[in-house]
């Protein structure tokens, strides 16, 4: 009887349970730009300061063309409200090429060659940081003047420097600094210019500028 019990026992050990069949994985086409939000429209604009509306009217075509063509974004100039305004089209081929479009005009805006400018379409780590020497330092009068002549030195020299060691692009509007490059430079380049508006000596700034740069490129 024991025997028999055991075969028994064995045969249901042995027994496979059924193998439970999931349904097929669903195939999703990849949703085209157009319809991550839901279909709609993207649109940005980009005020137009005074100062820059002649430049704006003189380069026009070199900002619409790779815009336009390049980017498949739609730009126009709305006169009336002096905004330049971009929005996506059904064949734009990342939703992101907006927001690139958008920094590129307000790059220009600011002050930067359409040449520079021009660097955030084709790279993704570019972007624009800007401050005033007031967030520095409380200047006023002749200091204040003696501070920019410091930054740009004799004939921009000072500012070319930089821009040439830092591998980044600096407008220097009034007491508005602007700078463009990627992360890592940005800092270099602020931190060489906060130097200057502090008052260190442009000689003394390019020898820690020197020391900085060779230890980047060591880096990379």
């Amino acid at each position: 009887m024991q025997s028999k019990e055991a075969s028994s026992s064995m045969e249901v050990d042995t027994v496979p349970s059924e193998a439970k069949v999931l349904p097929p994985k669903p195939k999703f086409k990849p949703l085209k730009p157009h319809e991550m939000a839901s279909g709609q429209v993207q649109f940005r604009k980009v005020s137009v300061p005074p100062h820059r509306y002649t430049p704006l009217k003189k380069i026009w075509m070199e900002i619409y063309t790779p815009i336009y063509e390049q980017m498949k974004i739609d730009i126009r100039m709305n006169l009336k409200g002096r905004k330049v305004e971009l929005k996506t089209r059904p064949d734009t081929p990342d939703i992101s090429n907006l927001q690139k479009c958008a920094d590129f005009v307000h790059a220009f805006m600011l002050g930067f060659d359409v040449i520079d400018a021009i660097a955030i379409l084709r790279l993704d780590e570019l972007y624009v940081e800007s401050f005033e020497i007031k967030d520095v330092k409380t200047l006023r009068g002749d200091h204040l003047s003696r501070a920019i002549g410091r930054l740009s030195g004799k004939g921009g020299k000072t500012k070319f420097t930089i821009e040439n060691a830092t591998k980044t692009r600096i407008v220097i509007a009034d007491t508005k600094i602007h700078i463009l490059g990627s992360f890592a430079n940005i800092k270099v380049a602020r931190d060489s210019l906060c130097y200057l508006i502090m008052g260190s000596p442009a000689g003394k700034v390019y020898s820690k500028l020197r020391a900085i740069t060779s230890r980047m490129a060591e880096r990379f």
